[in-house]
């Protein structure tokens, strides 16, 4: 049955990618959580997921879940591939002005400054297998679909790496009368 959820998911993502998906109002904290939790019973023991909302239970912003969740999957997934033994990934939450920020950081090898553009552009890759089309459709979905940014806020070689998500918060419609 888990199975069956999981290609169901997974058909539903690429039949959204080709078309212009709906954003609706989406709790940013719950969809992580879900995000998370799926993430943690499929990776070692060795990767320890920790995460920092700063108190938030509930932020909102116009979101494809689908789509968002798995952008998030798949940062997490590099950043599990970049983690040589034991390491981290903490997924962190925040918000500013009219934007929610997500960070996420891991403890793994690191990209070198030169390389923070490039890992966004299709068919690159570090990896033996895959296409290195990740990167480039997590943008697409961020910044074309959501209207959001996605960059490479922070690494350092031997260290570890953090991409940010830029978002615009959901703000609902304030009417009033004279």
């Amino acid at each position: 049955e888990k199975d069956t959820q999981r290609l169901e998911k997974i058909t539903e993502r690429f039949s959204k990618i080709g078309s212009k998906p709906e954003l609706i109002p989406t709790n940013i904290v719950e969809v992580l959580l879900s995000t998370i939790s799926y993430l943690e019973t499929r990776s070692s023991g060795k990767i320890k997921f920790i995460t920092d909302f700063n108190g938030y239970t509930k932020l909102e912003a116009p979101l494809n879940a689908a789509l968002f969740s798995w952008v998030i999957e798949n940062l997490c997934k590099n950043a599990i591939d970049a983690i040589q033994n034991y390491g981290t990934i903490t997924i962190g939450l925040k918000e500013k002005d009219d934007n929610v920020m997500i960070d996420i950081t891991d403890t793994g090898k690191g990209i070198s400054k030169s390389q923070f553009k490039v890992v966004f552009h299709p068919g690159y890759s570090t990896k033996k297998r895959g296409w290195g089309l990740g990167l480039s459709l997590a943008r697409r979905i961020i910044e074309n679909y959501h209207k959001g940014k996605i960059f490479v806020k922070w690494s350092e070689t031997g260290k570890g790496t953090t991409f940010r998500i830029i978002l615009k918060k959901y703000k609902r419609a304030i009417h009033t009368e004279i």
